[in-house]
């Protein structure tokens, strides 16, 4: 199409969440508390690991990494999606959509790397103890999060590069709560199946292949300890189910949005829900619930805080 024939779009429509208004006020409601627990819950564990010397070890240092990283997953579109249940005209700059694709796949990327190196050290952890505190020293463990990092910058760029040259002319409205990469591609004036084809399998290679390389380590950990020990194997298995959870929950919704869409409308947003609000909600849930070292911190956090109450 000659540039000449075409309009610049400057904004994009979101057509978000529910139609009446009462389910807008209901929705606002819901997804405004679930954002503030979000946030504070995910605060509350990083404060926790950084101002308790018994959590000083690689595990937690990598467990305040994903807690910062969860809040800012849920934090690229949440906040949008919450103010535009109360408004008539939900509308998103070019600059503004452009910047949500951009960081959720930033975000969104790192948080796939970070759960595969959480995964190597639990390996090491439970395979080589002996090694364990020479292997994951803090050097190597600040790289392995820079790496996943790099990796997430490197994934989002190669996207946005090639969306923000996209000849947008005419339809501008976007069938979801956010810019979701897949339905942006869908408005550009042009044919989008091979450019379809092409983010499907680059999302792919980043999302499937972490998710072989999970699933691998954790077989791995849990056949090696139980030729050893059923009892070890127990012991494992309770460790590493906390991080399988996260993995599943995580992993299942990206792979059906971006590397195999199914293209079902509602089922789309169920899944976008999921992974961008409830999936940093609930990590908090299960590194605290089912974790003794970290409900011990919360108690001892708690009893200072009781004690600096009452000396006040």
């Amino acid at each position: 199409m000659d540039g000449e024939n075409q309009s610049v779009v400057s904004e994009f429509a979101l057509l978000g969440l529910g139609h009446s208004w009462n389910m807008k006020v209901l929705l606002f409601m819901i997804f405004l508390m679930l954002y503030f627990v979000i946030v504070t819950g995910n605060i509350v564990i990083m404060t926790l690991i950084i101002t308790d010397p018994h959590l000083h070890s690689p595990m937690y240092f990598f467990l305040a990494n994903l807690s910062f990283v969860d809040m800012w997953l849920s934090s690229v579109t949440t906040p949008k999606m919450i103010t535009d249940f109360l408004r008539e005209n939900k509308t998103i700059s070019f600059a503004g959509c452009m910047c949500q694709i951009f960081f959720a796949h930033f975000i969104a990327a790192g948080e796939m790397v970070l759960l595969v190196v959480m995964a190597y050290d639990r390996y090491v952890a439970i395979c080589k103890p002996l090694h364990y505190s020479t292997i994951m020293n803090l050097q190597k463990c600040i790289g392995l999060v820079v790496s996943s990092w790099t990796v997430g910058f490197v994934h989002a760029m190669s996207h946005i590069v090639v969306i923000v040259r996209l000849p947008f002319c005419g339809p501008r409205e976007i069938d979801s709560f956010f810019c979701d990469l897949p339905l942006v591609i869908k408005l550009a004036c042009m044919d989008s199946y091979n450019l379809d084809l092409l983010m499907n399998v680059e999302c792919g290679f980043v999302g499937i292949t972490c998710f072989i390389l999970l699933l691998i380590s954790y077989t791995y950990i849990l056949l090696s300890v139980h030729q050893k020990s059923k009892t070890g194997a127990s012991k494992a298995l309770s460790t590493c189910s906390a991080h399988i959870s996260v993995v599943v929950i995580f992993f299942v919704p990206c792979i059906f949005i971006y590397v195999c869409p199914l293209n079902i409308t509602w089922l789309d947003k169920f899944l976008a829900v999921f992974y961008s609000v409830y999936t940093p909600l609930l990590n908090p849930a299960i590194y605290t619930m089912r974790n003794k070292e970290m409900k011990i911190a919360m108690k001892r956090l708690w009893s200072y805080y009781m004690g600096s109450q009452g000396k006040t």
